[in-house]
């Protein structure tokens, strides 16, 4: 019979930090760049494609000048061929904190990929490495017998975690189904839940329009311009690296997958941009249902014009709080 009791977990705190977090497209880089011109910070990137090389146009990534003149840490880091997991981001966001804080400057964390900010926040569970054999047999598999199929088979060893992961989640599937094979336990008896808040000290800040339909045009504007920007050529030419699959989890990121499918024939340019924008409200519809369970959230909306100079102002109390003004 498998043990089903949960692992420990590491919850010791972090240092107080700024959290710039909120959906896609709410303005949270430029309200990051705002505050930096104000106050001693160091800028740590919360974003799971943007830390890799040749993911620019379609993540939204900063020019090269932004970056030049701001700054931030986990952009950048890692070639795409080599996946980047919330253990590895927990690692650095760690280093990063620690780096600023050390040289007397306040870290301030901005993204969206909330399951970052989570394992962050709330600790990661006991769980075994990825084994790139086995993942590879899995993945296999699933191209012979389909997604829903491998759904299936997750249903009858695990019902918990095939009501929590959706069938067309295949980088969930097959992480479940791997941890499976490695334990020998059920992968639901692993996810443990939230830990100890590790971040109870820091200022949690949520930027994103009150109303709705307006986040939706800025996402909506994104979209208008990233074919001439050259996102299909920036898509083409991650397909000509002989390591990376096509199919796997980078290129399975919210406008990538669509523009793969495009490069295939599926659909054309218009098709693109329409299917583009609605996977990226989607996005924004999860990253809001994820940040509404947070615990201390300050919520701005970032269309009013007093919004970015009361963050700052709050940010500079906070700064001054931890003797850093």
């Amino acid at each position: 019979m498998a043990d089903d009791r949960p692992l420990n977990r590491d919850g010791d705190p972090l240092p107080p930090c700024v959290v710039l977090a909120g959906p896609t497209a709410a303005g949270k880089t430029a309200l990051a760049m705002a505050l930096a011109e104000s106050l001693p910070c160091r800028l740590i990137s919360v974003d799971s494609a943007q830390v890799y090389r040749g993911m620019d146009i379609g993540t939204a990534k900063l020019t090269a000048d932004e970056q030049a003149r701001f700054p931030h840490d986990l952009i950048d880091i890692r070639d795409p061929e080599h996946a980047y997991s919330a253990a590895d981001f927990v690692a650095d966001a760690q280093r990063s904190i620690a780096a600023a804080r050390g040289g007397g400057r306040l870290p301030v964390l901005v993204g969206g990929t909330t399951m970052y900010f989570k394992a962050l926040r709330y600790g990661l569970d006991s769980l075994p490495a990825a084994d790139a054999g086995l993942r590879s047999r899995l993945e296999a598999e699933a191209g012979t017998v389909g997604w829903p199929a491998m759904h299936d088979r997750l249903k009858a060893v695990d019902p918990d975690a095939a009501r929590r992961i959706r069938p067309t989640d295949p980088q969930r599937i097959v992480r479940a189904l791997e941890i499976h094979e490695l334990t020998g336990r059920r992968p639901s008896s692993l996810w443990t839940g939230r830990g100890r808040d590790r971040m109870r000290n820091s200022l949690m800040i949520v930027l994103t329009p009150a109303d709705r339909s307006r986040l939706h045009e800025r996402i909506d504007r994104r979209w208008t311009g990233i074919l001439d920007a050259g996102f299909l050529q920036e898509v083409e030419s991650l397909l000509r690296r002989p390591q990376l699959d096509p199919d796997g989890p980078v290129l399975r990121a919210v406008g990538y997958r669509q523009a793969v499918q495009r490069l295939r024939g599926e659909f054309g340019d218009e098709e693109l941009v329409r299917r583009g924008a609605a996977a990226t409200r989607r996005l924004a519809k999860r990253q809001l249902t994820a940040l509404r369970q947070w615990a201390g959230g300050r919520w701005y909306d970032p269309l009013n014009p007093a919004t970015i100079d009361r963050i700052i102002q709050r940010t500079g109390r906070f700064a001054e709080s931890l003797g850093m003004q």
